[in-house]
């Protein structure tokens, strides 16, 4: 058979990471042809390419032919400097804060159009919720991600906020224009809400961390349920805990820095 010429031929390298990105958080566990479709990969390149990432632990196998992800890739993911200094910098506070509120604390970062979450607290008393550490969820429907949306640069906004805007509940915030009000309300209250947008019965409310420069270091949430709101009372110690590991990030920078002892 003739191979199409026009059609780019990806490295090893990314074959391999292909593979490993067809996992998500609906998606933990594959089989070898679920992973060939997902990636779009032949199925003797999947087989060979999991074989050695079998081998090299990114993945796991399972007595019943399931793949995912393996803790040798866990433990390198780790050390991203998101999951190292701002999550060690961050947890102290985000501990105290489950310790007054016994919510879930969600501390987040801007990555593309997603916020990412990086670290999450909670108790058997907190509301659930469909975040989880290393979880993307969309911007616009989630605390972080508002309190983040907020402070980004206007170009990226209007890049958001023209995309189509996926629906999850019938609170959430879809049309464009009503979207650039909530963010300049947002910035204006220095902090953001969210109503039922990501889930029923739950809402949240969130502030961005404050950094050296205009782009926050991330944000900062609690998420409780939406039959005991009272969110504006839970803001003063949000927002000191932002702020105080803002200037512990700071710190941790100067530290570093040439010349200092």
């Amino acid at each position: 058979m003739a191979v199409n010429s026009d059609v780019p031929r990806r490295s090893m390298a990314g074959r391999a990471l292909a593979l490993l990105g067809t996992f998500d958080g609906g998606h933990p566990r594959l089989k070898l042809t679920e992973l060939a479709r997902r990636a779009d990969l032949p199925l003797p390149t999947v087989h060979r390419l999991a074989a050695e990432l079998v081998s090299w632990g990114a993945l796991e196998r399972d007595a019943t032919g399931y793949y995912s992800i393996g803790l040798r890739l866990w433990e390198a993911a780790t050390l991203a400097p998101v999951a190292g200094r701002l999550r060690e910098i961050a947890l102290p506070f985000m501990q105290d804060l489950y310790e007054t509120t016994r919510e879930n604390i969600h501390l987040a970062v801007h990555d593309g159009f997603d916020a990412l979450y990086v670290e999450k607290l909670s108790g058997h008393r907190s509301v659930p919720v469909v975040s989880r550490i290393g979880a993307r969820l969309p911007m616009h429907s989630t605390g972080v991600g508002k309190a983040l949306l907020a402070r980004a640069d206007a170009a990226f906004v209007r890049a958001y906020a023209e995309r189509p805007l996926p629906r999850f509940t019938r609170y959430t915030i879809t049309e464009h224009a009503r979207l650039l009000r909530e963010l300049r309300a947002t910035a204006e209250r220095g902090y953001a809400l969210t109503n039922e947008e990501m889930t029923l019965g739950t809402c949240s409310v969130a502030v961005a961390i404050p950094s050296d420069g205009y782009t926050p270091a991330g944000a900062l949430g609690i998420v409780v349920r939406s039959v005991r709101t009272d969110l504006h009372r839970l803001v003063p110690d949000l927002r000191a805990a932002a702020e105080a590991i803002g200037r512990k990030l700071d710190e941790a920078v100067d530290d570093t820095q040439p010349g200092r002892a």
